[in-house]
C-alpha cells in the first residue's frame, strides 16, 4: 500500500553507533530536532508482542523457541509503522537493518512507500575510549556487561563485523557519512546535524 504524498517531503536516516558511542543521546537529539519517528525495531517487537498482533505473536512464538525473528516479520513491523505515521517527517531508523539482506528489504519496503534512506550516519569511535566509557558506566549502570573487558571488547568486535556489511551495501548509493564520535555532546550533535542539513538541502 502506498503512503500519502506527505513522503515526498520525508527524510529518513540510519544511525550507526558501537556500545559508548552515545548513539542513543545523539538520536534523542536528532529526533527532537528534525521531528522524525523513532524506529528501534526492539521496541516495536515489543509493542506488537504486547497488542498481541498477528506479527506479534509470530514473533512471540519464535522468541519462545529461542530462534532469531525471521526479516519477513520485522519488515511487516516496519510498514504496519510507516502505515501508521503517515504525517511524520521521516523516520530514524535505530539497530536496524543488521545484515544486507535487512537493509535491502527496507530499501525495498521505503521505495514503495515513496521514500528512500537519505543518510546513513555512523559514529566512530576508537574501541579503547569505547572501552573506557563502557567501563565507566558499568561503575553505576549496574549491568554486568559493562564491568567486564572482555565482554565489552566481544561486542564492539560484534557491532564492527555485523555493521560493517550494512555501510558497505549504503557506501554504493553514496549515503555513508563517518562521523567522529569524539569530542562533547553538543560538537558531535553539530556534524550530525551539518551532514543532515546537507543531504536535506540536496533533496530540495
Amino acid at each position: 500500500m502506498s503512503l500519502t504524498q506527505g513522503y515526498s517531503i520525508m527524510f529518513n536516516i540510519i544511525l550507526f553507533g558501537p556500545p559508548g558511542s552515545g548513539k542513543g543521546t545523539q538520536s534523542e537529539k536528532l529526533i527532537a530536532k528534525y521531528g522524525l519517528k523513532h524506529l528501534s525495531t526492539g521496541d516495536l517487537l515489543r509493542s506488537e508482542i504486547a497488542a498481541s498482533t498477528p506479527l506479534g505473536l509470530e514473533a512471540k512464538n519464535f522468541m519462545d523457541k529461542g530462534q532469531l525473528v525471521p526479516d519477513e516479520v520485522v519488515i511487516g513491523m516496519i510498514s504496519s509503522a510507516l502505515e501508521a505515521n503517515p504525517q511524520a517527517q521521516g523516520f530514524l531508523f535505530d539497530g536496524f537493518p543488521r545484515t544486507e539482506a535487512q537493509a535491502e528489504a527496507l530499501d525495498k519496503l521505503l521505495k514503495l512507500n515513496q521514500t528512500e534512506i537519505h543518510v546513513v550516519l555512523a559514529l566512530d569511535v576508537s574501541d579503547e575510549e569505547l572501552v573506557k566509557r563502557l567501563l565507566n558506566r558499568g561503575l553505576t549502570s549496574g549491568r554486568s556487561d559493562d564491568a567486564d573487558e572482555k565482554v565489552i571488547r566481544a561486542r564492539i568486535a560484534e557491532y564492527n563485523l555485523k555493521t560493517a556489511a550494512v555501510a558497505a551495501y549504503y557506501k554504493k548509493f553514496d549515503k555513508v557519512v563517518h562521523i567522529k564520535g569524539e569530542g562533547t555532546l553538543d560538537e558531535i550533535f553539530q556534524l550530525l546535524s551539518n551532514e543532515v542539513n546537507g543531504r536535506m538541502a540536496e533533496k530540495v
